[in-house]
């Protein structure tokens, strides 16, 4: 039986795992919660997911239930790739560092601004019909920027942002930073004043697993973890 994803693929956490699985051609099941009725929140669903947001995912192989997408992730290559032939997540105990400083950058320093400019440009106003709190954007941009004038020199100096090779720290960027450049229409990975940036992100956003999550979605997302 394929693993089951509950969730919708309208949620920027669901597609960070989702590239994963595809990424290694994992067969799923996508199981649908109505988080507009507030499914998520539901006694059954608490019992999986107690702070109430998707995604979450149940291997009946070992009876697992696992919830955050970046966990979800780490389990299916751990899983599904015990060779490490794939590079996602590595194992040289020099890489692995590197690759966990790269995943800590992801969560702290890209994740909230890059959310909250998101939320202010995209999910506030398409999705809640809120209007943008200006002051909140600015400094959210501008907390942006400079993580990725980090992220320039970072990259200036290798492929990506572990090391050589791709990571999931890399692919964890693509639900957001897609939100970023195809709903919110800003450059800000694809300008060329950040060049190591551009094209970084050129290449991790044009790889196959990313566009049929992408073709399989809608663009219109929400920010769960």
């Amino acid at each position: 039986m394929a693993i089951q994803i509950y969730g919708i693929p309208l949620s920027v956490a669901v597609r960070r795992a989702l590239v994963v699985f595809k990424e290694l051609e994992v067969p799923y099941d996508l199981v649908t919660v109505d988080i507009i009725k507030g499914e998520q929140k539901s006694d059954k669903a608490l019992k999986n997911q107690p702070f109430g947001k998707i995604p979450y995912l149940h291997d009946s192989d070992n009876d697992l239930t696992l919830f955050e997408s970046r966990a979800i992730a780490r389990y299916i290559v751990g899983k599904y790739d015990k060779s490490g032939k794939s590079g996602l997540l590595p194992t040289d105990e020099v890489d692995a560092a590197r690759f966990e400083q790269a995943v800590s950058i992801e969560v702290t320093a890209f994740n909230p601004p890059a959310n909250g400019v998101a939320n202010e440009l995209v999910f506030k106003p398409v999705l809640y019909k809120k209007e943008t709190d200006q002051a909140k954007l600015v400094e959210a941009l501008a907390s942006l920027n400079d993580t990725l004038n980090v992220y320039e020199t970072i990259l200036s100096k290798q492929k990506y942002l572990a090391g050589e090779y791709l990571t999931l720290a890399d692919l964890f960027h693509l639900p957001l930073g897609t939100v970023l450049t195809d709903m919110a229409k800003l450059n800000v990975l694809t300008t060329d004043k950040r060049p190591s940036v551009q094209r970084w992100w050129k290449d991790i956003s044009s790889r196959p697993s990313w566009l049929v999550v992408k073709a399989d979605t809608t663009p219109l997302v929400f920010t769960t973890e």
